[in-house]
C-alpha cells in the first residue's frame, strides 16, 4: 500500500476533480490524430493523477524558505512506492515540453501509444492508492495511426 487507507468519500473535491480531469486528459490522448498532442495529453493526464494523490496526502510544511519542487518529486517524498512512477513520468517533461511547442520529431508514434498505456496504468495504480476502483483500462483500444474507425 502507498499510505493511510482512507475513505473514497473522505477524499477531497479537488482530488475527484484532478481524477475527472485525468480521464479526460487520457480520452483526448486516445483521439488525438497527431503523436505530439497525444504524448502531451498522455503525460498531463499523468500529472494529473498525481495531482489527485497529491491533493489527497500532501501536507504543507511551515517553513520561511523552501525550495520548490515539482509534481513528481512531491509524489516519491509522499508515496515513496510510488517513486520509479514518478522518475518516469518527470523523465519524460521534456518531450512533453518539445510537443507542446509543436515539434512533430519530439515524439515516436511508439512512444506516444506507449505511454497513453503507461499513463492509463498510472491512473489506475492512483485511483487505487486511493481506496477508489480502478477505472476500465483502455488497454486495445489505442487507435491505429490511419486506421479506419470501426474496421479492424
Amino acid at each position: 500500500m502507498t499510505g493511510p487507507t482512507q475513505s473514497p468519500l473522505s477524499l477531497p473535491a479537488t482530488t475527484h476533480s484532478y481524477l475527472a480531469r485525468a480521464a479526460e486528459s487520457l480520452q483526448e490522448a486516445l483521439v488525438a490524430t497527431d503523436v505530439p498532442t497525444r504524448y502531451a495529453c498522455a503525460h498531463v493526464a499523468a500529472l494529473r493523477a498525481a495531482a489527485a494523490l497529491l491533493a489527497a496526502r500532501a501536507r504543507p510544511v511551515a517553513s520561511r524558505r523552501r525550495r520548490q519542487k515539482n509534481a513528481w518529486v512531491l509524489l516519491a517524498e509522499v508515496s515513496p512506492a510510488l517513486g520509479e512512477w514518478a522518475g518516469f513520468f518527470a523523465a519524460g517533461a521534456g518531450k512533453r515540453a518539445a510537443a507542446e511547442a509543436g515539434s512533430s520529431r519530439a515524439v515516436t508514434a511508439r512512444e506516444a501509444d506507449d505511454l497513453v498505456r503507461d499513463a492509463d496504468v498510472f491512473l489506475g495504480v492512483i485511483e487505487t492508492a486511493l481506496g477508489l476502483a480502478p477505472h476500465l483500462p483502455v488497454g486495445g483500444r489505442i487507435p491505429v495511426p490511419g486506421a479506419r474507425a470501426g474496421v479492424a
